[in-house]
């Protein structure tokens, strides 16, 4: 009795894992895994589906992993028979559904490789690719394999131009794409290329599908900006959406999405953004308030800091703010030793476009200094050369003549001060002979 009872707590056993027709399961099993080994895949495919119909489906993951492998090898075999090829195909995916099903720690993989089996063996279909990608992509998020990001906005787009899919349903699914993108957890820096990489993709595919023009994204933002100005994740939606489509910054959604994103969540990047917003509609003063902010950042480094200071000084140059522009200027260079030319240069257009008061030497000296800063300016960057000998030519011809000089005791080779217009530099005096 006590010998019956243990078989048959065993017998009870088996039966739990390997299903009531444990025996079969169980030699099936051994005898596919035996093929597979050796790599005989006819024999490990026959004695595969044995073992699928006596197991529970649960019972070893690898038997639904191996099983994908053998089901792949009969779809590539049976290319000329659709309605065969089609069965096979629903069994892969079924092999995937199930092992994210009963193993799921391994749903995530399962569901990634899934996916990729949608794109290869049913991308002809778009609306199947879409509707199965968004799938994987709601279970898995930031998990999801980069590619599939990729497949599901190509397969939205193909929809949208067959007339499935709206513009709104393209741009929602592009948004979030990037969005889960952007936090995905790269292992490593190979990983985090790879996501850039996927993301500029994106980008390019978006912005080539011309799906949304700017006027629809416009007349899509607008009502949802002004329903909801303080929702920081729309905002910066449409920030992004405008930044990427061509054409699509001067406008007041643009401006104000802008404003508000910096308003929400402070940085030196969207400060920067505000300048360029308000130095392309000649906002001067605001433009300048901006670029100031975004200099000011500790989170910027000095690389950047000297790059903004120098779009600062060539915008102030242009808008007539001579002083603000010198001390942008010497502020990129004290920043970035590698602007440089670039620097020296736009001073010596600065004293050389300023004009200033007093006797006729004092309304001249400011042309000294001009090219002092062209003669560092060709110094310092040979590819500016040619420019500054030109530029260096033209301020020269305003040099005091010699006599001139004399009459109010100011020779060649003395040290000269020039304050001007909120300027000041030390030169040497030069007069024409």
């Amino acid at each position: 009795m006590t010998i019956l009872m243990v078989f048959a707590g065993v017998s009870a056993r088996a039966q739990g894992k390997w299903g009531a027709d444990s025996a079969n399961c169980i030699k099936y099993l051994s005898f596919y895994d035996d093929s597979y080994k050796a790599k005989d895949y006819d024999r490990a495919t026959v004695n595969w589906r044995k073992a699928y119909a006596s197991c529970p489906h649960g019972a070893r993951q690898t038997m639904l992993v191996q099983g994908t492998t053998l089901v792949r090898k009969l779809i590539n075999k049976n290319k000329n028979n659709p309605e065969y090829r089609k069965a096979l195909i629903d069994t892969l995916i079924t092999l995937h559904d199930e092992r994210a099903q009963y193993f799921p720690k391994y749903a995530v993989t399962s569901l990634n490789n899934k996916g990729v089996d949608i794109v290869n063996y049913l991308g002809e279909n778009k609306k199947v690719v879409f509707e199965g990608l968004n799938e994987i992509i709601e279970a898995n998020g930031a998990k999801t394999t980069p590619s599939l990001f990729i497949q599901d906005l190509n397969a939205a787009i193909e929809l949208y131009q067959n007339g499935v899919l709206s513009a709104e349903d393209v741009i929602n699914t592009y948004q979030k794409n990037v969005d889960l993108l952007d936090k995905a957890n790269a292992k490593n820096a190979t990983e985090a290329e790879q996501n850039q990489k996927t993301k500029t993709d994106l980008e390019s595919l978006f912005i080539t599908s011309k799906v949304a023009n700017c006027d629809d994204l416009i007349a899509l933002f607008t009502p949802r900006y002004e329903a909801n100005s303080e929702d920081l994740d729309l905002v910066s939606n449409i920030v992004k959406m405008l930044s990427i489509t061509e054409d699509c910054q001067d406008n007041d959604l643009f401006l104000n999405a802008v404003t508000s994103m910096y308003k929400l969540n402070p940085s030196y990047n969207s400060a920067y953004y505000l300048y360029r917003l308000n130095a392309s509609r000649g906002n001067v003063d605001d433009a300048v308030k901006y670029v100031d902010e975004a200099i000011a950042y500790e989170e910027s480094d000095a690389k950047t800091d000297g790059g903004y200071s120098f779009e600062a000084a060539t915008f102030c140059f242009k808008n007539g703010r001579l002083a603000k522009a010198y001390n942008y200027a010497q502020n990129a260079l004290a920043l970035d030793e590698t602007l440089a030319g670039k620097a020296y240069f736009l001073m010596g257009q600065i004293w050389g476009s300023t004009s200033c008061g007093g006797d006729e030497v004092e309304k001249r000296a400011h042309y000294w200094v001009a090219v002092d800063y062209l003669i560092k300016a060709r110094n310092a960057d040979e590819t500016l050369a040619e420019d500054a000998n030109r530029a260096i030519s033209s301020y020269s011809i305003y040099f005091p003549e010699a006599a001139e000089a004399f009459m109010y005791n100011v020779t060649d080779g003395q040290s000269y001060r020039v304050v001007c217009n909120g300027m000041s530099a030390t030169t040497t005096v030069r007069t024409r002979k």
